[in-house]
């Protein structure tokens, strides 16, 4: 090659003194002249200033803030949203705020990234509501329209990602005093110390903002009495048990997050109803499962606020794969499909229901069998689902039969008995998971909560979980008939604890074998 040719192809001198972080606004172009920010300075109509009614949500939000409160008297409580998160180089994810930041301020949908709630000890009854603490909500609002960053700020300007509501809009819609951003770090490091010499023990929830973390990590390294040698391990248990609390806050749900609950398992039905519309187009496509992974999103996004989770849309054998998200396999007439999605609305409260469809909407004598027996198992899960039993029991329940139909097909390698005690288990081979979860802002909701309160813990009135036995025969098990190989059946529900026992939020949506065909049937007949 020539040393001309070597001169036309190098790459150029690398810019100097321009930070990498600053390179991205390459493309960007942006006008810069004083003439220009003056002009986009002036000209646009002035705010309203009118205050938004208080959120229905305020009053119970302020009722969980204060049985925080009740925990820990006298130490400071940091409780952060969370901060936006990349996706590819300068573009983010559509924020969603840490579950319970948003439990305890009622802030849903896309609101204030970087937030922090700091609740701030006061004496004994003189706080918010008469309990032990004031809180004071920090989050940065849109720069107005005479900064620049309204419209230089892809992050944060309205010019790019639209208005937001401001301070004094904030505090009215949720009943919270609001500050600046700014006056955030020394709310949470103020005085931070050894209760013994005056200082103040805080807490903080922590892995949800690396910034908050490290800023408290600093002030309690700098302020330990033997910082060479401090031990911190007994500060970060301290963070551990805040966690633990606002996950176990959630445990019980009240009159406002049941309706939330109700709305989002509304709109997953009508999610699933225009999944069963879209079937004849899966079938025709080679990548059908994302036919249907669409039909329910697009649902999602029109009556909710997003999935409230990545939706499971498993078509043959890919109905084995419990977690099966990747949703790129066929459609195919003859298999089963199973279909595991959640609308999660504004309010972040998400649904998690799960049926298996025959996609030609009929189900085969095997699959009937394997349904019916899931079927099975998931009534006995609800009839022991009572208040007052213990959460394991219902797994217990849905298990043993489960185990007895497998046993009355022959599949078992040990008597049933044997299988079903502790040293057994072989009946799992083919449904591994557990039957239930606690459901609500997450979709395994409250997991964190220590195991006496959840596995063991007392099914009480206000609980909201699903109950979803499964069996799971892969292709490539040889330890069943060929005719079950292939064959993935789950069957799921979400439940609401009452003291009359246990209310199927989803019963909207057919779970007997012969009420999803002639389900299925009406909805092709509409067509």
């Amino acid at each position: 090659m020539t040393t001309e040719a070597n001169s036309t192809t190098s790459l150029p001198e690398p810019s100097e003194g321009q930070p990498l972080e600053d390179r991205v606004n390459n493309r960007s172009q942006r006008p810069s002249s004083e003439a220009f920010k003056k002009f986009m300075s002036s000209g646009w109509a002035a705010e309203s200033g009118e205050l938004p009614e208080p959120d229905a949500v305020a009053p119970f939000a302020a009722r969980r803030r204060r049985a925080l409160s009740e925990r820990f008297p006298g130490e400071r409580l940091v409780i952060p949203a969370g901060p936006l998160k990349v996706r590819s180089n300068d573009t983010d994810y559509r924020f969603r705020a840490h579950s319970g930041f948003a439990h305890l301020t009622g802030l849903g949908v896309d609101r204030e990234p970087d937030a922090v709630l700091v609740m701030e000890p006061t004496e004994p009854g003189a706080g918010d509501d008469g309990g032990n603490h004031t809180a004071v909500l920090y989050f940065r609002p849109l720069a107005g329209t005479e900064s620049d960053e309204f419209y230089s700020n892809a992050r944060y300007g309205s010019f790019w990602i639209g208005d937001r509501l401001g301070l004094a809009e904030i505090s009215a819609l949720i009943g919270l005093p609001t500050r600046h951003l700014d006056e955030a770090e020394t709310a949470i490091t103020n005085n931070i110390g050894d209760p013994q010499f005056g200082g103040i023990s805080v807490r903080l929830l922590r892995s949800v903002d690396e910034m908050v973390d490290a800023l408290v990590d600093t002030v309690r390294y700098n302020t330990a009495l033997d910082p060479e040698n401090a031990d911190l391990s007994a500060l970060d248990a301290l963070d551990g048990e805040l966690t633990e609390a606002l996950s176990e806050l959630r445990l019980v749900k009240d009159e406002w997050e049941i309706e939330q609950m109700k709305a989002a398992v509304a709109a997953t039905v009508n999610g699933f109803t225009e999944v069963v519309k879209a079937l004849p187009r899966a079938i025709s496509h080679p990548r059908g499962e994302r036919v249907v992974e669409g039909a329910f999103f697009a649902r999602a996004r029109e009556e909710g606020n997003d999935l409230g989770y990545d939706t499971i849309a498993a078509s043959g054998n890919n109905a084995t794969v419990l977690h099966w998200i990747r949703n790129n396999g066929a459609v195919s007439a003859g298999d089963l499909l199973l279909l595991d999605g959640g609308v999660e609305a504004e309010s972040l409260y998400t649904a998690d229901i799960t049926r298996t469809l025959p996609v030609n909407g009929t189900y085969t004598e095997v699959q009937r069998r394997v349904y019916q027996a899931v079927l099975d198992a998931a009534d006995a899960g609800f009839a022991a689902a009572k208040p007052g039993a213990k959460f394991r029991d219902v797994h217990a329940a849905a298990v043993k039969v489960l185990a007895e139909n497998l046993d009355a097909w022959g599949l078992l390698p040990v008597p049933l008995e044997e299988a079903l005690s502790p040293e057994g288990q072989q009946h799992r081979r083919w449904m591994p998971h557990g039957v239930s979860h606690h459901l609500g802002m997450d979709v395994h909701d409250c997991a964190q909560a220590r195991a006496e309160l959840y596995l063991d813990g007392t099914i009480t009135e206000g609980m909201v979980f699903t109950i979803e036995p499964g069996l799971y025969f892969k292709d490539t098990d040889l330890s069943v008939p060929e005719e079950y190989r292939g064959i993935g059946v789950r069957i799921e529900d979400d439940v609401l604890i009452t003291a009359d026992g246990p209310v199927n939020l989803s019963d909207a949506l057919p779970r007997n074998p012969g009420d999803v065909e002639d389900w299925m049937a009406g909805i092709y007949a509409a067509e």
